[in-house]
């Protein structure tokens, strides 16, 4: 039996189980169209991992609790969207510009919440579901420089592609501004991914204390610029502080004065 074929199986035994239960081996067998001894290999890899369980003494099976800890990790971030999206609308609100909260996923920055400002000039792109350079872009710095040593050294090892004329390519200066976005607590891009729009982004932090998502406005370059980035950052820690309080953060005494 092949892995892939094994993986397929083995979901199928979830769904089973998440429709009926318990059943037994040789149930299970039978639905799967397998031999008794492929079913029970099956359940025994899946106990191993607590995904099920036997009940009682009936050698019957039903869903583990395993599945809890899985299901909690998703819940998780449909409750960082939801909450980010009511802070992005108080703070687009605030700001009159667009901002976005954007989470690391597989070495890019991707957005899953964003509202619009509502200047006749604007940044119209939408973004949710984007997935952003982690090298150009001010949650992608955020995102990387708060992430382990070892993602880092990957993304500095690889290329860096060139978006503009501006985008960061040198390994070296990268890890420098990794360094200073570390020190300060923001990032920000100068029309490092789109020629005339800057962004800058701040960090939150879930209950734990461990950067969760960055939290960032981006604008055309005429109406960000660098000279105004302290100001916009200061809104932009105090939006990201009410999301961080949503999710369950409470920052030190060190911290609290931002």
């Amino acid at each position: 039996m092949s892995e892939v074929q094994s993986v397929d199986r083995a979901a199928q035994i979830l769904q089973l189980l998440s429709a009926e239960s318990p059943l037994s081996v040789s149930e299970i067998s039978r639905r799967l169209q397998v031999h008794r001894s492929t079913a029970s290999r099956l359940m025994a890899t899946l106990e191993t991992h607590d995904l099920v369980e036997q009940e009682g003494q009936r050698g019957a099976y039903r869903l583990g609790f395993g599945l809890l800890r899985l299901a909690s990790a998703v819940t998780a971030r449909v409750d960082l969207s939801r909450d980010a999206q009511a802070c992005c609308d108080a703070a687009a609100a605030s700001l009159n510009e667009t901002v976005n909260v954007a989470i690391l996923d597989a070495g890019y920055a991707v957005t899953i919440t964003q509202t619009v400002g509502q200047r006749m000039v604007g940044v119209a792109r939408q973004y949710v579901g984007q997935r952003a350079p982690l090298h150009a872009t001010s949650t992608g710095k955020v995102l990387l420089a708060c992430s382990p040593a070892a993602e880092q050294e990957q993304v500095l090892a690889a290329p860096l592609e060139a978006f503009t004329a501006s985008t960061i390519t040198s390994p070296k200066v990268l890890a420098a501004e990794l360094a200073a976005v570390r020190a300060r607590g923001w990032a920000s891009a100068v029309a490092e991914w789109e020629e005339g729009i800057n962004a800058l982004a701040v960090p939150v932090r879930g209950p734990q204390g461990v950067v969760v998502a960055a939290f960032s406005t981006t604008a055309p370059a005429f109406r960000l610029p660098e000279s105004a980035f302290a100001e916009h950052v200061q809104m932009l820690r105090e939006a990201a502080g009410q999301l961080e309080s949503r999710l369950g953060y409470l920052p030190g005494p060190r911290e609290s004065g931002g």
